[in-house]
């Protein structure tokens, strides 16, 4: 991936001052505005290159469209949901957040919060402070021996479970995503969410809120669990239905519940925090010293290693990108820009497209098939209809125009460089390219059944006719060129010689007029790449 130029960065949250010590020792001016209300945000975001938040800043889609110049979201913590991805993706705008800045300070208020649950330590403190000596009212329980579910199994997931089997707890899970030999690997059976809820005495959830996850435990859930659980929510309010909850806390299903999280927060429904079995936080999970020096850092770290193009870490909606940090992968993307582009010129009079196939062959291109169709699209509807496509929205953009987009990978044919080919059906016909990398170069091997003698260098002015071979017919365009003031740079043949066939002429300059062809070609096309 080209590095993305970041020159100005807006911080509207309370960072760590040491995001803003590398940003600005890494030559970006950086601007830091707290406490703004949504149109102050619109009015002030206009023309910075960046926009670092933590979850105070809700970034809407007012917001994002407003950004002339916007290049990146930076997240300063795990959670975006404070963040309109979709908007973000659609405008083109890369979404990143700091995936491990927080782990230990959340997986440590998960603990704190489990064993606080089995001993009645908030409780028994607060009593104490009143002038009570209740020994008997705060009779606990011990971990030792008790089932922990952990649902969802990434970074602080993990790191509870380590925890907690130091307790003497045995840990089950269930994550969609994590394979189960790796949470065995440091001791959690993983199983189905069936299996899981009638066995717990404790349940703790780390998962993202999305719609999947959007009560996940709810009322029936709650009674397929253990009279008495108790459960811990430190991830994303919602995560656990909290009118269940009070309901199960009622009734004794639930024995317990640890939140640091809520739906609305602060929370204008006080039944939760003040039921005498729940023990509430303020969303302190990653309100700790280390993690937000470690968040804030983090983010302006890996905004630089973006910039410099050296790696894209905590990417939410632009994972394709993490593998175009290399020279290869910048020529493949141009090949995919340039392929597209020409397919959008040869097809101008053709459109809407309704389906786009692209096919990689080759070793060199088994791992390029995302980014290479992205950067396809890219070039296939640059300047449609307004749009303004890059690697992060063009599949997005193609989606939302009504192209489905189909991706696949061969074996290579034997040629000992890869090729990608791109099929696209335009009113019922179909259109072909096919090209390659050679010596760092992106080649047009053949367009449309017309396969080129030698590969057509993509780059410069390039002038596309189809017209039937004849011995007058490179004079007879080279003399009107002329007239028009157009010299020819290089031209491509095709290898055949029969039929209506395209050929490719490298120009000094595009004509004025396609039309002033029109005597001499069935179709014309030109393009600058």
């Amino acid at each position: 991936m080209a590095p993305i130029p970041i020159r100005t960065v807006l911080i509207s949250d309370s960072v760590d001052p040491r995001c803003r010590a590398v940003l600005e020792e890494n030559g970006i001016r950086v601007t830091e505005k707290q406490n703004m209300k949504n149109d102050e945000l619109i009015a002030e975001i206009k023309d910075y290159d960046g926009l670092v938040v933590r979850s105070a800043t809700k970034v809407t889609a007012d917001i994002i469209y407003a950004a002339n110049n916007l290049k990146i979201i930076g997240r300063a913590g795990t959670g975006v949901d404070n963040v309109d991805v979709d908007a973000a993706t659609r405008k083109g705008v890369i979404v990143m957040n700091t995936p491990s800045g927080n782990t230990i300070s959340a997986a440590e208020l998960t603990c704190a919060l489990l064993m606080s649950l089995s001993r009645n330590v908030p409780q028994a403190a607060m009593s104490m402070k009143q002038g009570n000596w209740d020994r008997k009212k705060f009779m606990g329980a011990e971990l030792y021996g008790k089932v922990l579910g952990i649902v969802g199994l990434g970074r602080i997931g993990k790191e509870v479970a380590s925890r907690m089997q130091s307790f003497g707890m045995r840990t089950i899970g269930y994550d969609p995503i994590t394979p189960p030999d790796v949470s065995a690997s440091w001791g959690v059976e993983q199983m189905s969410l069936e299996q899981l809820w009638p066995q717990c005495d404790y349940i703790t959830v780390h998962t993202p809120l999305m719609p999947s996850t959007v009560g996940l435990l709810n009322d029936e859930t709650f009674a397929k669990c253990k009279k008495g659980v108790k459960v811990v929510n430190c991830a994303r309010g919602g995560i656990i239905d909290e009118a269940a909850l009070l309901r199960a806390l009622e009734s004794g299903q639930c024995g317990g519940a640890g939140l640091d999280v809520f739906v609305e927060e602060p929370p204008k429904d006080r039944s939760l925090v003040d039921h005498p079995n729940v023990i509430s936080c303020p969303h302190l999970g990653a309100s700790t010293k280390e993690a937000q020096a470690r968040c804030g850092e983090d983010i302006a770290l890996q905004i630089i290693d973006m910039v410099k193009g050296k790696h894209l870490v905590g990417a939410v909606n632009a994972q394709v990108l993490a593998s175009t940090f290399s020279q290869e992968s910048h020529q493949l993307i141009n090949l995919g820009e340039a392929v597209g582009a020409v397919l959008q010129s040869c097809t101008a009079s053709y459109r809407p497209y309704s389906q786009v196939q692209i096919t990689t062959q080759g070793d060199c291109m088994k791992s390029a098939t995302g980014y290479l169709t992205a950067a396809v699209l890219v070039g296939l509807l640059n300047h449609e209809s307004g749009s303004c496509p890059n690697l992060v929205n063009a599949l997005s953009i193609a989606t939302e125009s009504g192209i489905m987009v189909n991706q696949t990978h061969g074996m290579s044919e034997g040629a000992a460089d890869g090729v990608c080919q791109v099929e696209i059906l335009a009113n019922g016909k179909s259109y072909k390219v096919r090209g390659s990398v050679r010596g760092g170069v992106p080649v047009l091997l053949e367009l449309s059944d017309s396969v080129f003698r030698q590969p057509v260098s993509l780059s410069g002015n390039l002038l596309f006719f189809k017209a039937s071979a004849s011995p007058q017919l490179l004079s007879s365009v080279a003399g009107l060129l002329a007239t028009e003031g157009v010299e020819i740079e290089s031209f491509s043949a095709p290898t055949d010689r029969t039929g209506d066939l395209w050929y490719c002429v490298g120009v000094s300059s595009l004509l004025r007029d396609l039309g002033a062809l029109k005597p001499l070609v069935k179709e014309a096309a030109q393009v600058v790449i």
